[in-house]
């Protein structure tokens, strides 16, 4: 195979599916947020929980309708530059993906319309269950594609045919492989967290403009609510994930760590520059035995380095070790966001701090960065396979030129930053406009000042 032919289908599948993945993981958790706000204004007949929710369903309808589109291009790529991989994995990730299309797609598609239009024609309990179907829905799209990609990463119950196809035995082992629980609940939670953040930063952004917005009140409380909540639980999951790494793909754990040799009571390498030619990390700045206590749990545990693996299989580790650090340094600052807000809750000026508004607001694509980190360690790190241990990414691919490959890349990049870059500013200009009126808050209060609306009584969500 022409190696180049092969780095340029790689490039190419990488530039769509990072367009892709963005919008997944926003929408997950915006289905789920907008059920919890019909379910708030079902049980407590507040009309903020509705207002909120006509606010953010343009946003999620436009960007629900970018990532169909955005995800339709990646089966193509299948058929064109990956043809031999779908020959030989067709007879077990095409029935998954066709799970997929059956359930998840079909429950999307059947009720978005009701969720979308239905709010005046159907009755109140008929469009709530509309809504959480489309919410469960974006559950099940995440639940068969992720299994469908942790089966490349953990592969279990197949067989190998004659012609070297990879042949079902057991569909339970298939779906529910090693990898796959943790990948699904670290991605689901980096869903929730990524609309979580673009929550708060839209409702900080409002109140930077209008502290008195009771709307933006309201969804910048529930953004911090969910920031302090699950960002921990992330982080404990994370670290289940990584064990879970460690024992079945254990070089990729080296590249991420930085770790070339095998060390017992390895030191946590925070900073640094891999060098690949002379096996080491220049202006290392580690700390002793925390990279073992971390993966063993022991502090004096061994973790194996790249040079326990054939040269051969050895991801890219620069890409690999400095992705995994966007990563881990987005979700750091997550967590401290989510602390000072309880700090700022228990002093009652959650609304009144301005420079916690504008972090909240830099904050706010922090989320797509890090599902976007997270895919690139998850990915290259798999490397030199696509299916990991069985099929190398260099007998995958179809027999193209590069010519070829190069001429469908240079026009995607060029149709995908006019088509998304055009929904991007729809979308920002739907955030930057404000949820609600600032004369409409002002017009809560009394003659001498006194603001009767809730908000004015109590920071605390109601």
């Amino acid at each position: 195979m022409d190696t180049l032919a092969v780095d340029l289908a790689r490039f190419q599948f990488a530039f769509t599916v990072s367009f892709h993945i963005i919008f997944p993981a926003f929408t997950i958790g915006l289905a789920s947020y907008l059920a919890v706000l019909e379910g708030l204004w079902l049980k407590t007949g507040k009309e903020k929980y509705l207002q909120i929710y006509k606010y953010w369903i343009k946003i999620f309808a436009i960007s629900f309708g970018m990532g169909v589109v955005s995800g339709i291009v990646l089966s193509y790529q299948f058929g064109t530059n990956w043809s031999v991989f779908a020959d030989k994995t067709g007879p077990i990730l095409g029935p998954l993906m066709g799970y997929e299309v059956f359930t998840a797609f079909f429950l999307e598609a059947g009720f978005l319309g009701v969720m979308l239009f239905g709010m005046d024609r159907v009755g109140k309990k008929l469009h709530f269950a509309a809504t959480c179907i489309v919410a469960f829905g974006t559950f099940l799209s995440a639940f068969w594609i992720l299994s469908v990609n942790s089966w490349m990463q953990t592969p279990a119950g197949y067989s190998i045919n004659e012609l070297g196809q990879f042949i079902p035995e057991s569909w339970w082992e298939i779906v529910f492989n090693p990898s796959f629980p943790y990948r699904l609940v670290h991605m689901l939670l980096a869903a929730y967290l990524t609309t979580a953040f673009v929550v708060a930063a839209v409702g900080a952004y409002h109140l930077l403009k209008a502290p008195h917005n009771p709307l933006a009140r309201t969804m910048f409380s529930m953004a911090m609510w969910m920031a302090a909540i699950v960002t921990p639980i992330q982080i404990v999951a994370g670290d289940f994930h990584g064990l879970n790494t460690l024992e079945h793909q254990p070089a990729k754990i080296a590249a991420m760590e930085g770790h070339f040799q095998s060390h017992k009571g390895a030191p946590l390498i925070l900073f640094g520059i891999p060098n690949e030619e002379t096996q080491q990390v220049d202006y290392k700045v580690e700390i002793p035995h925390l990279g073992s206590l971390i993966l063993t749990h022991s502090w004096d545990g061994e973790v194996k380095g790249l040079e326990a693996f054939p040269a051969d299989e050895h991801p890219p580790v620069s890409i690999v070790f400095w992705s995994f650090r966007v990563m881990i340094g987005i979700g750091v600052g997550m967590f401290f966001i989510g602390l000072i807000s309880l700090w700022l809750r228990k002093k009652r000026t959650l609304y009144g701090t301005p420079w916690f508004h504008r972090i909240c607001v830099a904050f706010g694509p922090a989320g797509f960065i890090a599902v976007l980190a997270g895919w690139i360690t998850t990915e290259v790190g798999r490397q030199p396979y696509t299916v990991y241990g069985l099929l190398k990414t260099i007998d995958s691919a179809s027999p193209i030129d590069a010519a070829a490959v190069s001429v469908s890349l240079a026009a995607f990049v060029i149709v995908y930053f006019i088509i998304f870059g055009a929904g991007f500013f729809y979308l920002i200009r739907l955030m930057r406009k404000s949820p609600t009126r600032y004369e409409e808050a002002l017009d809560s209060r009394l003659p001498d000042g006194t603001d009767t609306s809730p908000v004015s009584h109590s920071n605390h969500l109601t």
